[in-house]
């Protein structure tokens, strides 16, 4: 049975028939229409009025990064989808799924120059899945389905729905449609029996295998197949930056994190090993370092949902294409048990150097400053290493991924393959509602932390239970940490001149502390968990502190730092 309606009310329609529970946005003159019909859909969509179209992008994305749903976003033309940009980038880059819905000037006046058109279209075609603008309301139903079917299967993404102003007050018969296949659109490949094959026999001859763990293994809810599958085959794991919670921080096989700042062992044993095998992830310049001299020893499967990721960066020996919740369980069925007790117990000398140099100074520090390594490895504990951690994106970055640990998956929400500054605060509220259960620590910087500092007005409305961890050093401290190091100490426009954090905090009716001294940091830490809503820890850090180990630009990933000599350099 259908029903005439107009476009703006079918989209509302289409939102619930997706089981949208949640959306990010802002009005504007373009998109009011749809604005009205929401008026009456407040029951069962929940807008959340961000302060600036940025942050809708990016707290959908925490969204999605900790529910496993799609994000949604709604804002007008012109600049209020411009300010989307950066965010629908962040996503294609780091498969976020979104739907963007912008509005747009009537048909009749496309190609003007009318009051706030943009050409959404071709400007955002680059950077998402697939972008459309609705002209007619008879497409709507079909647009929204198409969208949120390409957004989520497949290796996730963003998608834009450029929704012309005619089109949302004109009249359609509605009816729902479900959209679950598309023309030369194949989401989840199967895997060929010869792929397969190639790879048990590379993984039973393997004398020293090491698998790397990628996102993907937590987009295709495959945490129990890479449990089994490692244990099977008794292989050290390492991860990336944004697979880190796919595996446990305790678990005995779980080596660390791979990577410029990554930990010293799987980055040296990763040109050690004799069978490299890839899971879900795209062989980041950060994770590869120098690639002429990335694991030239090494046998390499690759397993992968999508196609275009194989031989891209790294050439391998085996690729393996398919959902890896499939093909991770098809090969642990066919391969051999093993035991590299011998190999696993190689790792032990390089932890034992890293934490000796770098860790036990960063996390237990005699006198001194505070360190960023202590308050995260603090926060972390003091939540039983169970919490969801944010953050923007920076030194605060590089420590939390360092010291923060996993117990659950779906617990890290960082900006990887952009690096936005100003995507912590935005991601932290998204993650508070896609993970309403769960404690949502955000660790940020002082620069990051002002350039979306207006959505602590969101925070505010909604009391969203965001704890706010400001690392503050009064510098851009990655950018200050590269100065210092390849620059000759040269600090061009890196010092940060601050404002009173806790005035503002004031100001948002947000509660805040601020600590400087270290035997007050265990209490401070405490009462930010214990208290209801968010709350704001300020934490004044050592200025100059650098994060190490790191392999420095151009270098081989074995190459790592552990420390900077100021007189003699690197």
């Amino acid at each position: 049975m259908t029903e005439n309606i107009t476009g703006a009310e079918a989209l509302m329609r289409s939102l619930e028939h997706e089981g949208v529970k949640t959306l990010f946005g802002y009005p504007g003159g373009s998109i009011m229409p749809v604005y009205d019909a929401l008026f009456d859909h407040k029951q069962t969509l929940n807008h959340i009025l961000v302060r600036h179209e940025q942050g809708a992008v990016h707290a959908a994305q925490g969204y999605a990064r900790v529910s496993g749903e799609v994000g949604c976003v709604l804002v007008t033309s012109g600049p209020g989808a411009t300010n989307t940009i950066t965010g629908i980038a962040d996503a294609m880059i780091d498969s976020t799924p979104l739907v963007v819905i912008c509005g747009q000037v009537g048909t009749s006046l496309l190609g003007t120059d009318a009051f706030q058109e943009v050409d959404l279209v071709n400007v955002t075609s680059p950077i998402t899945k697939w972008s459309y603008q609705i002209r007619r309301p008879e497409d709507v139903a079909w647009a929204v389905s198409r969208a949120f079917f390409i957004a989520k299967s497949g290796r996730p993404g963003p998608v834009v729905l450029d929704f012309a102003k005619n089109a949302q007050v004109a009249k359609v018969d509605y009816k729902p449609e479900n959209v679950d296949f598309i023309r030369s659109y194949t989401p989840d490949p199967r895997p060929t029996e010869e792929a397969i094959c190639q790879a048990v026999k590379l993984i039973n001859s393997a004398q020293r295998p090491f698998v790397l763990v990628g996102q993907g293994v937590e987009l295709g809810n495959a945490g129990n197949e890479l449990l089994q599958f490692i244990e099977k085959i008794n292989a050290p794991a390492g991860c990336t930056f944004l697979g880190m919670s796919a595996l446990s921080s305790d678990h005995p096989l779980n080596k660390g994190r791979l990577g410029m700042h990554g930990n010293l062992g799987p980055n040296v044993m990763t040109n050690k090993c004799d069978v490299l095998i890839a899971v879900g992830m795209r062989f980041d310049d950060r994770v590869t370092g120098n690639l002429q001299k990335y694991a030239r020893q090494a046998k390499i499967i690759h397993l992968d949902i999508d196609p275009s990721e194989f031989n891209k960066n790294v050439k391998v020996d085996v690729a393996v294409l398919g959902d890896c919740k499939k093909t991770l369980k098809l090969i642990t069925e066919q391969v051999a048990p093993a035991n590299h007790a011998e190999w696993i117990a190689g790792f032990d000398q390089y932890e034992k150097k890293e934490f000796d140099s770098v860790i036990d100074n960063a996390i237990h520090p005699k006198e001194g400053p505070l360190r960023m390594g202590e308050i995260v490895r603090k926060v972390s504990e003091a939540t039983k290493n169970s919490a969801i951690m944010v953050t923007d994106v920076g030194q605060n970055q590089m420590f939390a991924c360092r010291y923060f640990k996993f117990t659950k998956p779906r617990s890290v929400v960082t900006s990887g393959g952009c690096g936005t500054m100003g995507f912590g605060l935005p991601a932290a509220m998204g993650a508070a509602f896609g993970a309403s259960d769960r404690t949502v620590c955000l660790f940020v910087g002082d620069g990051g932390f002002q350039m979306t500092i207006q959505e602590l007005g969101t925070i505010m409305e909604h009391r969203i239970p965001v704890k706010i961890v400001l690392m503050n050093n009064n510098y851009l401290g990655n950018v200050r940490q590269w100065q210092e190091m390849f620059f000759n100490h040269r600090y061009s426009f890196t010092p940060m001149v601050n404002p009173d954090y806790e005035l503002i905090a004031k100001g948002y009716d947000i509660p805040c502390q601020t600590v400087t001294k270290r035997e007050d940091i265990d209490a401070a830490i405490n009462k930010m968990l214990t208290t209801d809503g968010p709350y704001l820890l300020q934490c004044a850090v050592m200025e100059e502190d650098n994060v190490f180990p790191m392999t420095p630009p151009g270098a081989n990933i074995d190459e790592m730092l552990l420390e900077f000599n100021n007189d003699k350099g690197c």
